[in-house]
């Protein structure tokens, strides 16, 4: 007994280096991935962190929760083709931006025109993922003259009180506790990554009928989030900051809403309210996808953004 009790304990052990060694190779290739890839600026806000690429009508990629700059990139690169200049921030409490004190979505959408001006940009299309659409909004509320569009996909817009809200605030709510260590997120997507994706409305009957192009855009999301301590204040920002609501009548931008009936984390009334309040809106719905659309739908979703970019940019001043 003690002979296997010893083999026991030895392969434990050995079990624990291999998992520590695979842990931290995961970790340094995430943290070389993001390392000098954007550019950090001083602000009245404390430091924003961007990425840019690509040539032509400028837009503003705004990333989700557990974002950052390289969200922001991949975001682009799913739906903008040849003919876009991109850029995509770190908004606050993300990577090397700063998350000031006491900061409201109101301050990230100044912080949108501080950089803009920085990079003397006057007017651009704003595209903006899940949790970043709250910022986005109120940058087209606050600074009309300078956003030309808005496309919002699976976009958190307006708080509720309904009662399938619980279940949302629930899962958002676990997803926030993982978010705050390197450690449990990477177990988490190694060990439960079914688990992950299915919470994030992509179960297994939609994976099978995606193309390999579309599954490497979900384990992509997925794995580029990594590290996420990094990115745990904003967060923590995110599920605190006070949402838009009523405000949106006041954007003048046209304004494109994407978004899954069975979105399990920004559920549907989201996309409802954004259809009955921004004054001149257009409401595309997808009846599968979850919070994963943006790689679910890809193709049909780039068709539209672009197109809707286009059409208002061009017919704008």
């Amino acid at each position: 007994m003690r002979r296997v009790a010893r083999w026991i304990a030895l392969g434990l052990v050995a079990a624990g280096v291999g998992v520590t060694a695979l842990y931290l190779r995961d970790m340094n290739r995430a943290y070389a991935r993001i390392g000098g890839t954007s550019t950090a600026i001083p602000s009245p806000f404390g430091a924003i962190e961007y990425a840019e690429g690509g040539a032509g009508l400028p837009v503003l990629v705004v990333h989700g929760s557990g974002g950052g700059f390289d969200q922001g990139t991949l975001l682009a690169g799913a739906v903008l083709g040849d003919g876009f200049r991109w850029i995509a921030p770190s908004r606050f409490g993300y990577l090397g931006s700063a998350r000031p004190d006491g900061a409201t979505f109101d301050d990230q959408a100044d912080a949108y025109a501080h950089l803009l001006d920085h990079l003397d940009l006057d007017r651009v299309a704003v595209v903006a993922l899940s949790h970043g659409a709250p910022s986005a909004l109120l940058f087209a509320v606050r600074h009309p003259d300078r956003v030309a569009s808005l496309t919002l996909i699976s976009a958190g817009v307006a708080a509720s009180t309904a009662g399938d809200q619980a279940a949302a605030n629930e899962k958002g709510a676990r997803l926030t506790t993982i978010f705050r260590y390197n450690p449990l997120y990477w177990a988490v997507t190694r060990m439960f990554r079914r688990q992950l994706v299915d919470l994030m409305g992509a179960d297994a009957a939609v994976l099978a009928t995606l193309t390999p192009g579309q599954r490497t855009l979900v384990d992509r999301v997925i794995d580029e989030m990594n590290p996420v301590a990094p990115r745990s204040a904003g967060v923590a920002l995110d599920n605190t900051a006070a949402m838009p609501n009523e405000r949106i009548a006041a954007i003048e931008a046209p304004t494109l809403v994407l978004h899954a009936t069975d979105d399990g984390l920004q559920l549907f009334h989201n996309a409802e309210f954004a259809a009955a309040t921004i004054p001149e809106v257009q409401l595309v719905r997808f009846d599968r996808g979850g919070h994963l659309l943006l790689a679910v739908e890809q193709p049909r979703i780039r068709a539209l953004t672009e197109q809707h970019i286009r059409t208002s940019l061009q017919a704008s001043p």
